[in-house]
Order: C-alpha cells, then sequence, then structure tokens
C-alpha cells in the first residue's frame, strides 16, 4: 500500500466520525511497511493502530470493506448513537432527517454521508469563506508535529548485554561480591527528537495562505517541540519567541507586529542566505528538519537561491519544500526560484489545505518519505534550457 491509500482511509475514518490523531496515522504507516501489501494484515494493523473501543472496531470495519470493495457503506442503529449519527451525516441533511424520524425508527441501517468537516479538510484555504476560514484555525491548532529523532551523544543505563561497556557501574557493583565482577552493565545512546524549523513565506503571492501556515507554525512551537520559526519576505524575521504563546490570536497578533513585510515582495535566496548565516550554519539547520513553506517565486537572483539551498542541504537532515500551488491541475516547477531550489530539496508536498497540512505532519515523523534530488535536476536542465 502506499501512502496515497493510508490517507485516503484515514480520510474515510474520519468522514465516519472516527478521531484519528497524527499518531496514529504513523504507527499505521510503519505497520503497513512490515506487512508488505498484504490484505489482511493491513486490516489488522489498522484495527490494532487505529481503532481503540468496539464502537470503532466495528465503525473501522465497515470503513475498510467500504476502502477495499468500493461498497456502500451502511451503519447498523444498533452499532451507533444518535451523537454518531449527527457527525456522519451531512450537516445540510440534518434537517431533513430529522422529520423523518419515524422513517429512521423503522429503517436497519443509515447511509454514510460527506460531512462539511470532511470537505473542509480538502478545501483550498483560499476558497474559504471567515466563517470556515475560523473553523479551519482551530482545526489548525490542534496540530502537533512529532519529528524523527535521532541517536544522541548522551547515553544511559541499559539492561541489554552488546551495549558499550559502563565501567564505573560494573566496578561499583562488584564491590558487593569481593571486586569480582559478576555482570557488566552498559550503557546505550539515547534518542531525541531532531530539531524542526519552518521558513514561512509571507509575501503578496502567499497572501492566500501565509495565515493558516503561520497558525501552523504557531502549533508546532506552542506544543514545546524542537521548533522554530520565521517569517521570510523581503527579509528574514525570525518568530519563535511571538509565537511561543498558546493564544493562537495573540500569537498571530505579535507575529504581525514584528514583521515589517508583510505581503510584500519576495526574496528567498537572500532570505536563505541570512538564516544559513545566523542561524543554519552555527547549529541550528545541523541535523534539522527544515521545512520551507513557498509557492517559489521569487524576485532575486535564482543562482543565488541554488547555492545557498545546496550550503543549507550539507547541514540539514531533510529539506521539506511545502507549495500550496502544487495541487492546481497542470502544475510544474517553472518558477525561477521553484526551480532553483528544487534540486536541493527531500520532500516536495502540497501545503493548500488541512489534509495537506496532516500530510506535512506525516512526513515530518519521518514517514511517507520520496526523495525528489534525484530527479530534481533533471527537471532543472530542462527548465534553464
Amino acid at each position: 500500500m502506499n501512502d496515497e491509500g493510508v490517507i485516503d482511509l484515514v480520510a474515510l475514518l474520519r468522514t465516519a466520525g472516527l478521531a484519528v490523531p497524527v499518531g496514529s496515522v504513523i504507527s499505521f504507516i510503519e505497520a503497513v511497511e512490515l506487512v508488505d501489501n498484504d490484505l489482511r494484515s493491513m486490516y489488522w494493523a489498522g484495527r490494532a493502530t487505529l481503532a481503540h473501543s468496539p464502537v470503532e472496531i466495528e465503525l473501522y470495519d465497515l470503513v475498510f470493506r467500504h476502502w477495499i470493495l468500493g461498497t456502500e457503506i451502511a451503519l447498523s442503529q444498533s452499532s451507533i448513537t444518535k451523537s454518531d449519527q449527527s457527525i456522519i451525516a451531512d450537516d445540510e441533511e440534518l434537517d431533513s432527517a430529522q422529520n423523518d424520524s419515524a422513517d429512521v425508527e423503522t429503517d436497519d441501517v443509515a447511509v454514510l454521508r460527506f460531512s462539511r468537516t470532511e470537505t473542509l479538510h480538502s478545501a483550498d484555504f483560499a476558497s474559504l469563506n471567515d466563517e470556515e476560514r475560523a473553523e479551519a484555525d482551530r482545526l489548525i491548532a490542534t496540530m502537533r508535529i512529532s519529528a524523527v529523532t535521532r541517536a544522541s551523544r548522551r547515553r544511559r543505563p541499559s539492561r541489554r548485554s552488546d551495549g558499550m561497556l559502563d565501567l564505573r557501574r560494573t566496578i561499583r557493583e562488584s564491590l558487593r561480591t569481593g571486586g569480582e565482577p559478576l555482570r557488566l552493565r552498559t550503557l546505550q545512546r539515547i534518542r531525541v527528537p531532531r530539531r524542526v524549523v519552518i521558513i514561512a513565506d509571507i509575501s503578496g503571492s502567499m497572501a492566500s495562505y501565509s495565515r493558516s501556515l503561520l497558525r501552523y507554525a504557531h502549533a508546532a512551537v506552542s506544543a514545546g517541540a524542537k521548533v522554530e520559526a520565521f517569517a521570510l519576505g523581503t527579509r528574514l524575521t525570525r518568530l519563535t519567541r511571538e509565537l511561543s504563546t498558546r493564544d493562537p490570536d495573540k500569537a498571530m497578533q505579535r507575529a504581525a507586529g514584528s514583521v515589517e513585510d508583510w505581503s510584500g515582495g519576495t526574496r528567498l535566496g537572500e532570505g536563505i542566505g541570512r538564516f544559513n548565516e545566523d542561524w543554519g550554519t552555527k547549529g541550528m539547520a545541523r541535523g534539522a528538519i527544515l521545512v520551507i513553506l513557498s509557492d517559489g517565486w521569487d524576485r532575486g537572483d535564482p543562482e543565488l537561491l541554488a547555492s545557498e539551498m545546496e550550503r543549507l542541504s550539507r547541514v540539514a537532515h531533510k529539506i521539506v519544500w511545502v507549495n500550496p500551488l502544487k495541487a492546481t491541475d497542470g502544475y510544474a516547477p517553472l518558477a525561477r526560484g521553484m526551480a532553483a531550489a528544487l534540486p536541493f530539496i527531500d520532500e516536495f508536498i502540497e501545503g493548500h489545505s488541512l489534509d495537506a497540512l496532516d500530510r506535512l505532519s506525516t512526513v515530518v515523523a519521518g514517514c511517507g518519505s520520496r526523495p525528489v534530488r534525484s530527479m530534481a535536476v533533471l527537471q532543472r536542465s530542462e527548465v534553464n534550457r
């Protein structure tokens, strides 16, 4: 099963009213990688990681059957409560469903319909009205980033016998047995999350998306993880402190007050160069996951952007470029900035919707990896030809 298939299944489960956090999705993806596309094993992997109660298991069974066979989903009245029905029914049809309550009591099934919440998950941020944007902001505030881990230099006592010898602890315990080391004590390296650095383009061409993307950055920073946030327009502005407050609206106000070039032009090469000089190569980007949220439109020199991205790629663990325009039919990375940066990107994904941001969280967690550097070199040569 590919990553898109996993996301489709998770989307169907959420449509049915099943709460599926990003952590469960990550566990499911890791489990699927071990079963090698065996449907029976996939079913049990999903049941173990995505469903956690008898009601959720029954709902999972129905959705999984629909996902595999493409049949219409039907939920028995005995397996769901009235509150469940309101979650899975289309919002616009609730009034008519209530008027036909007598018919509902005689029927033994209720057909699953897509709700407004599911539609909102896939809707482009640029198309949202004020009410939908407020709901999207609320959902973004619940998102969390769980970065892939790395081995730390620090070690801790281990019960395993194949680790590094803990000579001090071994000798200390041998004193209890007359100086005879009856058991060798060992140490093992601990694993810690990698730092995540988010650089959000706040230029005029990103006006329809920059607010939602900065709210995603706030959700990551305010959760207390190792996350740094920057805004990039004609200059680079560090926003980690401004976004550290728990109140999203207050955080956005503080960020807006700190950024002097909001909705202006874009100088990606100069901004990435400034990050490299002041923070990146001095330690912040070393071994980190860099997330750049931009459409790739750049007023600066593309050769400068290419050299700075190459410099950044030598110290970062992974570079993820999130471009809202990538979701557009027929899109090709022909913008000068995007074409210059593409050879040095490990992941190139959409960033236009809630589902896209959920996908970003999965990528940052180390799942769904799809390196693009090898093919990007060819694409760039064709663009410059």
